[in-house]
């Protein structure tokens, strides 16, 4: 038994280590001179240098602002819509439940891509095309998210329960409120980190929707890498920098986030 716990222990411990190689070798890279080659895998001394030049070359601080503001609504609403869609569909009884059900499964198989060309156009109608409202709106709950806590309610929340406590003299919205939300919590906050960590990253949706002077931090590392010559320590020390939120997010949410992966069905 002890060898096999050893042999487990290699295996994470070498888990880990390929999950974090390439975020020492961004800010390795990042802390090099321009155009300086990595002879050693040793950070260099030039970091805060480059991302002064990073600061100066394109408006980080805006895009850090614009990135947080987008992924943190659209974080909250898809958990705050998903949770009640998922309970809806999982325990509460009306017409065409099972086929807007179907509907939603079936949006899972959609491509996003097929639906940016309408999308941009519905947003142009609005006069939102350009705004950072045009990444947020079409994005405040997800087809994935509901099909999650669906599945999370059916198996976290049985229906002696609810009927319990309709019995008790709860309202539909007092059931979810009382019944719902504490034995979900988990799968909530899984989605939370999730849907954050998926608009934080998301770049084609807002290279297409967005203007120049409302850009996120995908597009401003785009710019980095813009012209004949790339500057790779100026591109991975904004890499590393755009980097830093995300790291602190699952830092402070890391035991919720394995809490909730550990009780999904």
């Amino acid at each position: 038994m002890s060898g096999r716990r050893r042999w487990a222990g290699w295996v994470l411990a070498g888990f880990v280590a390929g999950s974090l190689f390439p975020f020492y070798w961004a800010f390795t890279v990042g802390s090099r001179e321009p155009g300086a080659r990595v002879s050693t895998p040793l950070p260099g001394g030039h970091f805060l240098a480059n991302a002064r030049r990073v600061f100066d070359t394109v408006p980080f601080w805006q895009a850090l602002g614009n990135s947080v503001l987008v992924s943190a609504a659209v974080a909250a609403s898809t958990v705050v819509f998903a949770t009640l869609a998922g309970f809806a569909f999982a325990r509460l009884r009306f017409p065409g439940r099972d086929r807007l059900f179907g509907i939603v499964v079936a949006g899972l198989a959609v491509p996003t891509q097929l639906g940016i060309i309408p999308l941009y156009r519905a947003m142009a109608d609005l006069g939102w095309a350009g705004g950072l409202q045009a990444v947020i709106v079409p994005n405040l709950v997800t087809a994935l998210g509901v099909f999650l806590m669906r599945q999370y309610t059916v198996s976290a929340v049985p229906a002696e329960l609810v009927e319990a406590a309709r019995v008790d003299g709860c309202s539909p919205w007092g059931a979810f409120r009382h019944v719902c939300v504490p034995a979900v919590g988990p799968a909530a906050a899984f989605l939370g980190v999730f849907t954050f960590m998926t608009s934080w990253n998301d770049f084609l949706w807002p290279l297409v929707a967005l203007d120049a002077d409302h850009p996120t931090i995908p597009l401003v590392l785009e710019r980095l890498q813009s012209g004949h010559y790339v500057d790779y320590s100026l591109v991975l020390a904004g890499t590393t920098l755009a980097t830093i939120p995300v790291l602190i997010v699952f830092v402070a949410f890391g035991r919720r986030i394995t809490t909730g992966i550990g009780q999904l069905p």
